[in-house]
């Protein structure tokens, strides 16, 4: 990777008793969870060839979506079917992929937004910065507290004209975030790739054989969240 920035997208959280026990009795929860180290090395390989090459960059922080886990390849899940969009319109960018499968809001906030302020101190800056983050905190009631707070710090470190998803989840701290990035898109300082009203209707034939991570078509259907959000395709 350029000189002066070493970044892992591995998490160094290791995964939780639960989920160690779903993956011993269901395969698909284990064949899913396989792909974690693979598909986050693959995206350090990625970072590396992309910071080595000129053009508009791109920098994503997120968590197992972000890295594409439950697709079919890293580069199949919704960041590389929207980077294959925006080369489709001739608006082809860099990829720097810092997510992290397992990722929290405050991990973002510990590890993503640092390296995120390591690259444009290298000169690295980006054209564009996307985020999709909080459903590990939203699914956990311990997590929930707090939620908003956070993920304000974590805007508040975002350069202005980030895309950030919202959460779909119908618990109320979800809302409440989804209310605040409203208002800072209202405030010019963000665009909102809005889940909620454009994610798909339903995951029918959508999820991986964990039935909880999208597969190919479902994130198909995050990436035009996506696409909406950038221009690419209008609201129909």
């Amino acid at each position: 990777m350029s000189v002066g920035f070493d970044y892992d997208n591995t998490g160094a959280r290791p995964a939780g008793a639960v989920m160690r026990a779903l993956s011993a009795l269901l395969p698909g929860v284990g064949a899913v969870r396989e792909q974690t180290e693979p598909y986050a090395a693959a995206w350090r390989r990625s970072n590396d060839k992309a910071l080595a090459a000129d053009g508009p960059l791109w920098v994503a922080i997120g968590d197992s979506m972000t890295q594409g886990i439950g697709a079919s390849a890293p580069d199949r899940g919704w960041v590389g079917q929207l980077a294959d969009h925006l080369a489709d319109a001739g608006r082809p960018h860099r990829v720097v992929n810092l997510s992290v499968t397992g990722a929290r809001v405050q991990d973002a906030l510990d590890q993503q937004l640092p390296a995120l302020r390591d690259l444009v101190a290298m000169g690295q800056v980006p054209d564009l910065v996307t985020v999709v983050i909080g459903s590990n905190d939203v699914v956990s009631p311990r997590l929930r507290a707090g939620l908003t707070d956070r993920f304000t710090q974590l805007l508040d470190g975002l350069p202005d004209g980030a895309v950030v998803a919202n959460l779909p989840n119908p618990h109320r701290e979800a809302r409440r975030v989804s209310a605040l990035l409203r208002e800072r898109e209202r405030e010019g300082r963000l665009v909102v790739a809005d889940m909620r009203a454009h994610g798909p209707r339903s995951w029918r034939g959508k999820l991986a054989a964990d039935k909880f991570h999208p597969n190919d078509a479902g994130y198909a259907g995050m990436a035009r969240v996506f696409d909406l959000a950038l221009g690419l395709e209008e609201v129909r």
